[in-house]
Parts: C-alpha cells; sequence; structure tokens
C-alpha cells in the first residue's frame, strides 16, 4: 500500500481552473517532488490532500485513511508546510511554535529547539517583524518537530536565502535516511535534484509527467562549446551533422549520454578550448511542460 494515494481527483472551480483526473503516489521513504509553475494546480492538489477540500471526484488517502472523512487523524499523522502559513502575528516565533505544539499534544519541545538551532532561528521577536524568510523557518520548524513519518511542504524554501536552502536540503536527506515519506511541491529545481527520487509534473490541472529522478539524469542533454584553431576545421566538423557552427571556429554541440565518442572524434582536430555544460532540471522541466498532454 502507498502512503500518499491519489486517484482519479478532480476540483473544477470553472473555466479551466482547478485539477483534472490527477492520479499518483509515493510510496514508503520515497521523497516525491510536485513540480508546476504558479495555478497549474499544486496548492489545490495539496490541500484536498490535506482534507481542506472535498474533491469532486476522485479519492486521496494517506496511510489507507481518507483525506476528507479522516482528515482529523491525517493531519495528527503528518508534518505539513502550507504555502501560505497563517500566523498569530503579535506572538513571538517561540510562543507561536509552543501554542502549535500544544495544540499537537506535544510535551516534550527538545526537537523544536534542536531545529531553531538548526535553523538559527531567534524565535524571540514578535512575528509582524519577522522577515519572510524567518517566518518560513518556523514553518518549517512545525512541520519538522513532531518526527513525523510524513511529510507534505508546499514551497517549503520560500523566501529562505542560499544558506538555509541548503540546511532545508540536509533536512530532507536526514528524513530520507530516517525512512520518511515526503512531497514537496517546489520551484527550486537544484533543491529537488539533490533530494528527490522522482517527480510528478503538473500543467494547467492535469499531470503531464512521472518520471524516477535518475531515469531524468540519464536522459539529460549535455551541451559542449568547442572552439578549433580555424573556422576550417569547425566546418569540417560540422559537415557530417554533428554540431552546429556558431561564429568562426566556435561550434556548439548537444548529445546524451557518454562522451567517449566525441572525444575520440576531436582527437583528429586542433581544440583550442572545450566547455560543457549539463541541461538544468528546470530547462528539462520546460520541455515536458511545453509538450503538454491535451
Amino acid at each position: 500500500m502507498s502512503v500518499i494515494e491519489i486517484q482519479n481527483i478532480t476540483k473544477d472551480y470553472g473555466k479551466g481552473r482547478g485539477v483534472f483526473d490527477v492520479s499518483f503516489a509515493v510510496e514508503r521513504g520515497e521523497v516525491v517532488g510536485f513540480l508546476g509553475p504558479n495555478g497549474a494546480g499544486k496548492t489545490t492538489t495539496i490541500r484536498q490532500l490535506m482534507g481542506f477540500i472535498r474533491p469532486d471526484r476522485g479519492r486521496a488517502e494517506v496511510l489507507g485513511m481518507d483525506c476528507f472523512a479522516q482528515r482529523d487523524q491525517v493531519q495528527a499523522r503528518l508534518g505539513y508546510l502550507p504555502g501560505e502559513i497563517a500566523f498569530m502575528e503579535d506572538m513571538t516565533g517561540t510562543a507561536f511554535i509552543r501554542f502549535i505544539a500544544q495544540m499537537k499534544g506535544m510535551g516534550d519541545l527538545a526537537r523544536a529547539r534542536q531545529l531553531m538551532e538548526f535553523l538559527e532561528l531567534d524565535g524571540r521577536g514578535r512575528i509582524r517583524r519577522m522577515s519572510k524568510g524567518m517566518k518560513q523557518k518556523i514553518g518549517l520548524v512545525i512541520a519538522f518537530m513532531q518526527d513525523p513519518d510524513v511529510l507534505v511542504l508546499d514551497e517549503p524554501t520560500s523566501g529562505l536565502d542560499p544558506l538555509m536552502q541548503g540546511k532545508f536540503v540536509q533536512l530532507i536527506s536526514r528524513a530520507k535516511k530516517a525512512g520518511k515519506t515526503v512531497l514537496m511541491s517546489s520551484h527550486m529545481f537544484e533543491e529537488v535534484e539533490q533530494t528527490c527520487d522522482r517527480v510528478v509534473i503538473i500543467k494547467e490541472g492535469r499531470v503531464i509527467a512521472a518520471e524516477e529522478m535518475q531515469h531524468l539524469r540519464q536522459s539529460r542533454t549535455k551541451v559542449f562549446l568547442i572552439d578549433f584553431a580555424t573556422a576550417a576545421e569547425a566546418e569540417r566538423f560540422c559537415a557530417g551533422g554533428a554540431g552546429r557552427q556558431l561564429d568562426g571556429c566556435r561550434v556548439v554541440l548537444r548529445t546524451s549520454g557518454r562522451a567517449d565518442a566525441l572525444i575520440k572524434e576531436l582527437a583528429g582536430y586542433t581544440v583550442t578550448e572545450l566547455a560543457t555544460r549539463t541541461q538544468s532540471l528546470e530547462e528539462l522541466f520546460m520541455h515536458y511542460y511545453g509538450r503538454g498532454s491535451k
């Protein structure tokens, strides 16, 4: 049985807004990235998973429990970070964390204090005076402080600086090693690539791809910029259709897989410079997003 299972859920707000026939699952110990631009349906899907709204059709389950009919039990078993957190702005950060802990029936705040220290969160100030990044740290502490087996995180690094984004990646890596199950929506492709086993891509309320991260890495295109000693050599190299001559001696070549054959071929030329980069996950995402599904 999957830990998170979404079966053909539809929530139609009219005029093409909402989610339509969305299905995917997250297995125990798996970290899944839920990708798509703003308005694609990520938060609507997550809100149904949390039991905040009832789907028009279909079913969402966590740990075998119906997410709407048994939402109290579901919410008690997982850590949740919403895209927009409802704070009590006049409270201090520490008081708010303590308040949520009491609501969750937590008697021991040791883990919350550890998380605050790890995230460098000074919770003494009033929340209304805190930056977006500080508020996001409070949300992360609340999501992780129960040490839940299931985590649902909606844009978890929004507002965090690069250092804290790196610390978030460490949090997910630790959760993964501990066998936690994680679903997180994100625009941060680097963190998804570093942490996720699989990605689900949604466009205009419909899932258009579900891919293993390992497969995505293997299928990504490599881009080579090659500078030849002369324009004639560059032209000769391109004559076989191997690359595209950009300007004089420079050639750009896109390829996937291993570069052994290319290196052997270049041995027959005078190459003055060779640079390479790998297609980013963002570029790969845009490939899938542009392809569509309708």
